[in-house]
């Protein structure tokens, strides 16, 4: 995934070296990609939200500082090839899979958009695509073209992975403040998708609780 015309975009005139800064994204993103895909084995499923909040969280403050600095320039006016990729279909069905009874979830795409209903969306798909996006950068980093790395993830935070984070850190967070405000899950609204599973929204909403209150040990 690459989007050349973007390079052409950026004008500030500026080329990033392997410094304390890059090092310290790329620690984070490698954090974040070992730690989701770690998470989706299922290995502790009794603690998925909770670390999820916490990655998404972190992620979010790498994503945050890239966003704050001017505009990283690569060095190469096109982008190099950086070779095949993993499609991310196993991750996302194992995420689908651990997450199952609260993977759907609600949010508005642009709060400053006119206004509209919310859209329907998957914890486990977004989750799946930014570890997709963030792999792209990596493959540039690990490969030495730092600055081109750096470019990739501040334009792919803007333009995609830092929406979808922060829509899926709403959904974490509301689901454990559900849990610990006492605060029951309100029934699947009429349309949603749920994979048609043959479940009731009673009976969604019942294994959603159970899932939150196992986890959370309530």
């Amino acid at each position: 995934m690459s989007d050349n015309s973007a390079h052409q975009a950026v004008h500030t005139v500026h080329t990033f070296e392997p410094d304390d800064f890059a090092v310290q994204i790329a620690d984070s993103i490698k954090s974040f990609v070992l730690a989701v895909t770690e998470i989706a084995k299922g290995d502790e499923p009794g603690s998925a939200v909770s670390l999820l909040l916490l990655e998404v969280s972190q992620l979010l403050l790498a994503g945050g500082r890239l966003g704050a600095i001017e505009d990283v320039v690569p060095e190469d006016r096109f982008e190099p090839d950086a070779g095949p990729e993993p499609d991310g279909v196993e991750l996302r069905e194992h995420l689908a899979e651990l997450l199952a009874p609260i993977d759907v979830y609600h949010e508005v795409f642009d709060p400053y958009g006119p206004p509209d209903k919310p859209n329907a969306f998957r914890i486990s798909d977004d989750l799946a695509g930014v570890v997709s996006d963030l792999r792209h950068g990596l493959t540039h980093y690990d490969e030495g073209r730092v600055s081109e790395a750096l470019w990739w993830w501040q334009f792919s935070y803007l333009s995609t992975w830092g929406s979808s984070c922060t829509a899926v850190l709403r959904a974490l967070q509301s689901l454990i403040a559900h849990v610990r405000l006492d605060s029951p899950i309100g029934a699947v609204p009429d349309g949603a998708d749920t994979d048609d599973d043959g479940l009731t929204d009673e009976q969604l909403e019942q294994q959603a609780g159970d899932l939150m209150a196992a986890e959370l040990g309530a």
